[in-house]
C-alpha cells in the first residue's frame, strides 16, 4: 500500500512537471506571436507566423473583373503589371486576392483534411497543411495587397508567367514573397505565383539585394 502511495506521488510530481512545460511552451509561443508593427506603412507591414494582422486593420476594397478583390490602393499597378505582361505576349489572371478571415480557415480546414484522407493523422495533416496555408490573421491574403498570379494556360504556360513576374514584377512594386532562397526565413514553401505589394522603392531594394521581406524590414529597423 506504502509503495503504491509512493508511485502515485512520483506519477503526479511527473505529470506535474509535463503539465508544467507544456504551459511554459504555450506562454513563450504566445509572446513570440504578436501584432504587426505598422510604423514603417500600410505596404510593408510584416506579417507571418510571428505577427499578426493588428485587430483594427482595415482595408477598402477593388473588385476585379473576374470576381476577386484587392486593396484599392495596389490596382493601379497592378492593372499597369497586367496590360505590360499582355504587352509581353503573356495572359495571366490573379488567381486568388483577397480572403476573409473565414475564408483562411474554410481553406486550411479544407487542406488540413486532404492530408486525412491521405491517411496522415490528425497532427500530420495540420502539420502538413500549414506547410501551404497560412493560419488564419497570419495571411497576407487578409490585408488584400498579396496576389497569386497564374497563366491563362490556353494562351501561356505558368512557367513563362512565373519567369516574366520573377524579372519584372519589380518595376510595378511587387515582389515574390516567398522566394525559393529564403524558405528558412519566411517560414513559408517557395510559392512562385505569390506577389506582395510594397511599392517601387521598397521592391526595388529587396529585388537587387536578393532579400525577402523579413530581411528588408529587419534593414530597416536597424
Amino acid at each position: 500500500m506504502k509503495r503504491n502511495s509512493i508511485s502515485l506521488k512520483i506519477l503526479s510530481i511527473a505529470l506535474g512537471a509535463v503539465l508544467f512545460a507544456m504551459v511554459w511552451i504555450s506562454m513563450e509561443y504566445m509572446a513570440a506571436v504578436k501584432e504587426s508593427d505598422i510604423s514603417l506603412g500600410w505596404n510593408l507591414i510584416l506579417v507571418n507566423r510571428e505577427h499578426l494582422i493588428p485587430k483594427d486593420y482595415k482595408v477598402e476594397l477593388t473588385e476585379l473583373s473576374n470576381g476577386e478583390k484587392v486593396d484599392s490602393r495596389i490596382y493601379p499597378e497592378l492593372q499597369e503589371m497586367f496590360n505590360d505582361a499582355r504587352a509581353a505576349g503573356l495572359d495571366m489572371f490573379v488567381a486568388d486576392g483577397y480572403r476573409t478571415e473565414t475564408e483562411q480557415q474554410d481553406l486550411l480546414d479544407d487542406k488540413i483534411q486532404d492530408y486525412k484522407n491521405e491517411g496522415h493523422s490528425g497532427q500530420e495533416a495540420k502539420k502538413l497543411a500549414k506547410q501551404w496555408v497560412s493560419i488564419p490573421g497570419t495571411s497576407e491574403h487578409q490585408l488584400g495587397i498579396s496576389v497569386d498570379i497564374n497563366a491563362e494556360t490556353l494562351v501561356s504556360s505558368d512557367e513563362a508567367v512565373y519567369a516574366w513576374l520573377a524579372e519584372n514584377s519589380y518595376k510595378y512594386g511587387f515582389i515574390n514573397r516567398y522566394p525559393a532562397d529564403k524558405t528558412e526565413i519566411t517560414g513559408t514553401i517557395y510559392e512562385p505565383w505569390h506577389y506582395r505589394y510594397v511599392g517601387k522603392q521598397a521592391a526595388m531594394e529587396i529585388y537587387s539585394q536578393n532579400l525577402c521581406l523579413e530581411e528588408y524590414v529587419e534593414q530597416l529597423r536597424l
